[in-house]
This record gives C-alpha cells, structure tokens and sequence, in this order.
C-alpha cells in the first residue's frame, strides 16, 4: 500500500514522525494529511476573508462585471448568501469564529481589546494605552486584554519590532512583546513580574482546524494584518503558535514605507521616485505626514499592504515560505485576509486638504468609486492566486473558501451618525461618569473613558461593557435608561440611541453568565447595547463606517465554497461563518468531530456540498 493511504493510526504506531508526505515531483498532489478524502481529491484548502465584504458586494461585483475572478470561481462554486458573522463581529471573534467553528461564548473571544476578570495587567503599559499594573499571584485580578498592534515591540514599524524578523516587511508572531500581554496569576514567570504572559493562541479555549490539520501531518501556514492574529493556532501551552508551520504579519497599523519592486495587482506602483526621495504611492494621506500615516490612512497604501500577503500566498502555492526564500511545502491549510475593502468601506480620506470619501453612494449597496477600485485590486489578487494555482497544476485539487471575518454599518450613508452628530455621548461615557466604571487599582483603569492615556473602552458600532468589582448590573442599565435624553437636535443632553440593551436573562440567551469562576465566565460583559444602526461611538472625523455589532450590515457576509468539481449552486440557508471550519476539516478526509467547538456546540459542516464521508 502506498504512504498515500497509509492510515492515520497504523503511521502513528510505527513512527512518532509528521503523517503527511512531502516528495518532490512537480505536482506536488501528495502534499497533505494521511486520512485525505480521494474520492473528490481535494488535497489543499486556501482560505481568504475579503474583511467587510458583505454578500451584497459579492452579488454586485459579479452582476456589475467588475470582479472576473469571484464570477468564474462562482461558476464552479456554492454561493451562502444567508451568512452571519460571530457576534459581536469584531476581528478578533471573526477570525477565531472562522478557524475553530465556535462562538464567543465558547473561545472566550469577544472583542481584541476586550476584558477578563481573572486576568493580571501586563508587566509593561501597551503602545495603545493598556496600562501596566501589579499581579497577585494565586489571586484573580482583572484587566483589560488587549489583542492587536499594541502588544507590538515597535507598532511603529511593518515587522512591528520583531528580533527575528529577515527584513523590513517580515512581520509575525516574533513582534510580540511577551511583557504587554495580560498575565495568568495562577501561572509562575519570574521574568514577567511573577507571572506567566497569556499569548493570543493560548487565550482560545477552544482548538482550531489549524491543530487539528498540523496534528494529522498537515503544513499549515496563515498571513494576517497583525502578530497576534497566530491565534489562529489554537492552544499550545508554549510560547509558540506550533500549530502554524508559516505565519505572516506585517502590521496594518505600522508607519506607511514605500515598498520598491511592488506592484499591486491592479498595477499600483508601491515606491514612487528614487531612493532617498521615494515615497509610497499615496503621501497625502490623513496624518498629513506619510511618514507617520498608517497603511489604513489611505485608500491606495492599503493595497500595496495586502500585496505582500498576496506576495506570501504566491510564493506558498510555489512550495516555498512567505518571504519565497527557503522550499518548503505547500500548505494543506492557508490564506490570507484582505483589508483593502474594509479601509475603503469605511475611509474619509483628507487629500490636499479636501476629504474624499468610500463606502457606498445608496441603500442598494452601490460602491463610490474607491470602494470599487479596492473590491476590484481584491478580486485580480486573488485572480494572481487562481493563476498560480494553475501553473503550479494544483487548481483542482485545491478547495477555494472565501469569505469575511466581519462586514461594516451602515451600507446606507444617510444613516451615518457619530459623536457630535446626531449622538453626544456613549453609553461607556454615561456609566463612567455614573461612577460604574471607576477607576480601579488593578486592571479596571484601562477600561475607563476617563483615565489619561488609557486605550477606553471597547465600543464601535456596538459598546461592551465590563463593571468595577461590586457594581449593580441593574442600577447600571437603569443609569443607561435614564440617562438617554435625545432631543430635536441634541444640545446638551445625554444621547447615545440604543437599540437593544442586553443585560441579566437576555445578554445569558446569547452568553454564558458573566463573572468569576466557578460561578460565571470572567469574560463575558455585564452589559451590550446595540445602537440603532448607523450609530458609531466614535468622534473619529475618519470613519463613516465600523463593525462589531449585531446590525444585519455588520453580519452577513459572503461565504464562496469553489473547486472545479462543483456545480455553480446558491444555497439560502441561514448559515454561519463558523461552519467554515468544519466543512474545511471534511473536505480534507478529517473527522471535522476533532474540533471542540462540534463536539460542545454543535456545529455543522456548510450544506449543499458534496465532501464525501467523514474518516
């Protein structure tokens, strides 16, 4: 029998070796887990969010005959245009949603600057203000987490600071800065104030098909916008996302830099001039100082960014590591994220002093023309990939999933309301001021509005709220109900239109009871309010769009399963983005009951597909 069928558990009694064979013919066909599912010979997963890319935009790019790639892919390929999103649908939960087929509920993932009321603060104070503070060890504590660029060595930078990284735009894991991460005061660490650093993957509580995948003998690989995103991995109990065999994550947030010898898919020249002088294809961008602008400043930066994720898939199809400098494998599980489409959703670019605006022109979903252009870029990258696929003669036995972590509110821009316009103040603002959030000696600083320097709280389009230790959850939300004054216009009053105030029963339908262990989960808020849609609490003059809430807009989101195998079909279903990791795990012949999030919640492969048995 050859190696190729060799089963799972007869290569696991003779050798503690990787299950997965890695020969050299040109092919490369046999490059994935023991246990693959042959009779549809689908060998390789590429996994693709198009961040903010609602189904809507989907059906118009296709129908508008501006995205030739997602149309042909739609040929062979199930369209899910009942999905939803993890809710809330922040990054964070979308992606983790996405890998382990579970709900925050479950992951203990709600948002990526969220709160945990057994958590230690970290040794040192983030780049974004969550503030260092003292760990009781053998004691819970409380702190705000905070899972994105601020956890950086150097935000300032695309490899974010990271010692090991090979160049400037290397950025991975390696960014992170173990001692600005919150801290386990039940775990010993001596050189982290006496406890031990809590990495992203370690937080999940949940395994992800990443694990699952590596575990079988799978190369895995994943590119994102920032180092945390290795997440992805799952659980390790080490410093290391093991789980992940390539990760790539220059930061979004970083210092714009000019990028020689880029060119976007779309033609888009990512250096302009000669060195010194050379500087990135758009330097007006909002800071007004290129040099100090991040990527998400600027509607053309951003798709010189996602190039070099698209640049790693490339050099991945072609058997190689992210940076196509050593051969290695091609992934059995791999992908990317696209930002250029959720900066363009939601961007109000100052340009020589006059702001120009994305997002959309009406109700019906109809993209501006910088909204366009960036759903465009996306669709001819990920063409790039399709072409390698082929030429690497990989394209039928590799599965395509495309879809988006989060989508963004309001697509209507006569719905748009911010702090200052049409709202005054945020319900996070209200209890702080109330005194509900006050601001306490471990943790709970960060949290409060009103703390000099602190990274806030966690609302966009939606507002989390942690309480201080012994505060009422029902005085709280009769502060928030008291206190939301809106007249015709708003003058001094209070006035933050909520939609939906979930606390007590209605907030545990969704999520498990908030607080300490064993008595509830430390995780989970005391309080949500969902805002009418269109409603951000942001003063931001930058934005006219956000994401996290539980707004139709802010969910559905485009699923696209396609193999040349596939019947062009379109399935109504109410669906989940979770359901992705599943499906993924069948597709490639693994037991998709491997995930802790099936066995605990339930969670079902995507219908309407015809994978073949579960091994």
């Amino acid at each position: 029998m050859s190696k190729k069928f060799i089963t799972l558990s007869l290569v696991s009694a003779l050798l503690a070796v990787p299950l997965a064979v890695f020969a050299a013919d040109r092919d490369r066909d046999h490059d994935r887990p023991a246990g693959l599912n042959q009779r549809d010979g689908i060998r390789r997963v590429l996994l693709i969010s198009i961040d903010g890319m609602h189904a809507v935009d989907y059906q118009n790019c296709v129908t508008g005959h501006y995205c030739d790639t997602l149309a042909a892919l739609g040929k062979t390929g199930v369209n899910y245009p009942n999905t939803s999103t993890s809710k809330p649908s922040d990054s964070f939960p979308g992606l983790i949603a996405i890998v382990t087929g579970g709900t925050p509920r479950l992951v203990g993932a709600y948002y990526d600057v969220a709160y945990d009321r057994v958590l230690a603060p970290p040794f040192v104070t983030t780049g974004n203000g969550n503030l260092a503070g003292p760990c009781e060890f053998g004691k819970v504590n409380g702190t705000t987490t905070e899972y994105e660029e601020g956890v950086d060595f150097d935000q300032s930078l695309l490899n974010g600071g990271s010692p090991t990284a090979k160049r400037a735009d290397d950025g991975g894991y390696g960014s992170i800065n173990p001692a600005r991460l919150p801290r386990d005061p039940f775990v010993a660490d001596p050189s982290n104030g006496g406890c031990a650093p809590v990495f992203p993957w370690n937080f999940i509580r949940a395994n992800t098909i990443y694990g699952v995948i590596h575990k079988a003998g799978g190369y895995t690989a994943w590119s994102d916008k920032h180092g945390v995103y290795a997440a992805v991995s799952g659980p390790t109990g080490t410093p290391e996302p093991s789980n992940v065999d390539d990760y790539y994550a220059p930061d979004v947030n970083s210092n714009v830099l000019p990028l020689p010898n880029l060119t976007t898919a779309d033609g888009l020249a990512c250096s302009v001039g000669n060195a010194p002088n050379n500087t990135p294809p758009d330097p007006n961008a909002n800071k007004g100082n290129w040099q100090s602008s991040a990527w998400t400043d600027s509607f053309l930066n951003i798709r010189c960014y996602d190039q070099l994720k698209v640049n790693a898939i490339l050099h991945e199809i072609d058997g190689k590591d992210h940076l196509g400098l050593t051969h290695t494998a091609v992934p059995n599980i791999f992908g990317m994220n696209f930002q250029a489409v959720s900066v363009a959703q939601k961007l109000i670019e100052s340009i020589n002093g006059v702001k120009v605006k994305g997002g959309y022109l009406d109700a019906a979903g109809d993209p501006s023309n910088n909204l366009r252009a960036n759903i465009e870029f996306a669709d001819k990258a990920i063409g790039q990939m399709v072409a390698e696929l082929k030429k690497e003669k990989l394209f039928d036995s590799t599965l395509i999933v495309i879809t988006a972590k989060h989508g963004q509110s309001p697509i209507d821009p006569a719905r748009f309301q911010e702090i200052g316009a049409g709202i005054n103040t945020s319900p996070a603002q209200v209890l702080a001021d109330a005194g509900f959030l006050p601001p306490l000696p471990i943790g709970g600083q960060s949290e409060n509005p009103n703390t000099s320097g602190a990274i806030g709280p966690t609302e966009d389009d939606i507002s989390l709220l942690w309480l201080g230790a012994g505060a009422s959850t029902e005085a709280a939300v009769d502060a928030l109900e008291k206190a939301n004054v809106c007249p015709q216009p708003p003058q001094n009053d209070t006035c933050f239109k909520p939609s939906q105030i979930l606390s007590g029963d209605s907030l545990e339908d969704m999520f498990d009871k908030p607080g300490i262990p064993p008595f509830g989960d430390p995780r989970t808020p005391n309080i949500i309010v969902q805002p009418v849609p269109g409603v951000i609490y942001t003063g931001s003059s930058k934005k006219q769009e956000e994401h996290g809430g539980f707004d139709h807009d802010d969910t559905n989101v485009m699923i696209l399963v396609s193999n040349p195998s596939f019947r062009s079909k379109t399935v109504s279903n109410f669906v989940e983005t979770r359901q992705v990791a599943p499906t993924i795990l069948k597709a490639l012949g693994l037991n998709p009951g491997h995930l802790d999030a099936v066995r605990k919640e339930g969670t079902q492969v995507l219908p309407g597909l015809d994978l073949g048995s579960d091994k």
